[in-house]
């Protein structure tokens, strides 16, 4: 009799995603979230990742790949429960509200917030834990960063 090798139970299972990954994907998710990704939307998040300390070692051709997971989950249902359960499993604590932080300038970044952007950030607020005199301060820094005159 053979047995068939496969993974082990005890075999450490590694995780699929980065920190970084995880806040690219959050804002990718807010960007598509009102089904139009907009250009100012999409310069916002590659500067985010070429500018922040945070993302000083990411390899930016990891957006592409966040980008496709991302649509993929949102063609599923529960898919937007699947990503939140992701990032709760790889982003760290202390990156909840940097990732709030870049969600909310992702949302401004075209001048006009849609109603199922502040949905998903409501629910980010919710799912990272994020305490709402914070959020309200971080939202008033974003909307401060991209006013107009």
């Amino acid at each position: 009799m053979t047995l068939s090798k496969g993974p082990k139970m005890t075999d450490p299972i590694p995780h699929p995603l980065t920190p970084q990954d995880c806040l690219v994907a959050l804002m990718i998710a807010v960007s598509a979230s009102d089904e139009r990704i907009q250009t100012a939307e999409l310069v916002k998040i590659e500067g985010a990742v070429n500018n922040l300390p945070v993302f000083a070692s990411y390899d930016a051709d990891r957006m592409h790949v966040m980008a496709q997971m991302v649509f993929d989950l949102f063609t599923v249902e529960d898919g937007l429960d699947a990503l939140f359960g992701l990032i709760r499993d790889n982003l760290p604590e202390q990156l909840f509200e940097t990732a709030y932080a870049l969600c909310c300038d992702v949302a401004a970044a075209d001048g006009a917030i849609q109603e199922t952007e502040l949905r998903l950030l409501e629910e980010m607020r919710y799912e990272l834990d994020i305490d709402r005199l914070h959020a309200a301060a971080i939202e008033r820094g974003a909307r401060a960063r991209h006013m107009t005159a």
